[in-house]
């Protein structure tokens, strides 16, 4: 167990909450906190949109459980929430189904799972795992699979909700604590804040080809034919807010890419095909394929790194792994992999490496290499 500073939690086994059915009328109390713990629940099992089903939060002395399906209006709690600075584990999902719901984000986070990673636990540690870490407290964690939307909502789920957000402030006094001491806080302060580019959150459909697995493949028209595919089925999935694979699946765009059929009766022998599809959207395939025809092969993929690159790869990794050695934290927290290789074949200037605390740390050095 590792206890920092003198804001150790009890092990209360069942923390105390409030919900709140009503979230404008809990602005009064939140003013008095700059600081909050946030954690959300929601589901996305039969949407293209993760659906907000519950906002718990943590002023330190209270949790509350915000219920956002009661009907109430939210426009003053989400300008009031979101004036606070937030304290979050693991935050982008929480950040993205806060943004697509609200259309706003936090003035400030503090990503407990980022400043953990900077202090050398395990980069990608869960929740429960630092809560015992820092605290010795084991977290029941019993309700990860439950259907959030249904109302009324169980005491049990209820109380499972709110220990989510008990510990985010303690932990927060005892990261920042121990981060400050090394001279790293303002290293978790600018990590944190990169979750809060909203770019990052934004639906591109002519990107989502990028997503299509099987894609990268593929050359030439077929390729062409899997990046129309891939965006005529993302803006279907926008449209009627429903997963992606219910309007087609990953292997079915992936075979059409491949066969490139020019008929209504090519269609037919498409493997896996459903023939639902082919009588509601079958001509608008044959036009997106028709169509890709015309691209002429216009997509290169990535070039492969040659022997030189390769080799310097290999000296930045090396680089890298005896620099988070030196620091005590995980050579991916410090660079990864694929930052490496972007600075290597395209000596990316935007890189995360050359810029911020990163740079001051190793990314001179990796100049010095390049």
């Amino acid at each position: 167990m590792l206890t920092f500073g003198s804001e150790t939690p009890s092990a209360e086994p069942m923390p105390d909450f409030m919900l709140v059915d009503q979230p404008d009328a809990l602005c009064a109390q939140l003013l008095e906190h700059d600081r909050i713990g946030v954690d959300t629940e929601f589901m996305r099992e039969k949407t293209f949109f993760a659906e907000l089903a519950l906002l718990q939060i943590a002023t330190g002395d209270r949790i509350f459980c915000v219920d956002p399906l009661s009907g109430s209006d939210m426009a003053t709690f989400w300008k009031t929430v979101t004036d606070r600075t937030w304290v979050l584990h693991s935050a982008r999902q929480d950040l993205e189904v806060v943004y697509q719901t609200a259309a706003r984000m936090p003035a400030s986070i503090f990503d407990t799972q980022i400043a953990a990673a900077l202090l050398g636990f395990a980069p990608q540690i869960g929740y429960a795992n630092l809560v015992k870490e820092l605290f010795g407290i084991e977290l029941a964690k019993s309700h990860t699979r439950a259907d959030w939307s249904r109302r009324p909502l169980t005491d049990a789920l209820l109380h499972y909700a709110a220990e989510d957000v008990e510990f985010l402030l303690p932990a927060y006094a005892a990261l920042a604590e121990a981060l400050d001491k090394k001279g790293r806080l303002s290293w978790a302060e600018e990590d944190s804040a990169e979750l809060l580019d909203t770019s990052l959150y934004e639906i591109d459909p002519q990107s989502a080809v990028m997503r299509l697995k099987g894609a990268k493949n593929l050359r030439g028209p077929k390729r062409s034919a899997a990046a129309r595919l891939a965006a005529w089925r993302e803006t279907e999935a926008l449209r009627a807010n429903r997963p992606r694979q219910w309007i087609a699946r990953d292997a079915v765009l992936i075979e059409l890419a491949s066969q490139l059929p020019v008929t209504l009766d090519a269609l037919q022998h498409i493997e896996g095909l459903p023939p639902g599809l082919i009588r509601r959207s079958g001509n608008t395939l044959i036009d997106e394929i028709a169509s890709s025809r015309a691209d002429n092969g216009s997509y290169r993929p990535p070039a492969a790194p040659n022997e030189a690159q390769k080799s310097l790869l290999k000296r930045m990794q090396k680089l890298t792994t005896e620099c988070a050695a030196d620091l005590g934290v995980a050579a991916e927290t410090l660079a990864a992999k694929k930052d490496l290789a972007r600075v290597v074949m395209n000596g990316d200037d935007s890189s995360r490496l050359l810029s911020g605390w990163r740079r001051r740390v190793i990314g001179e050095e990796l100049l010095k290499l390049l």
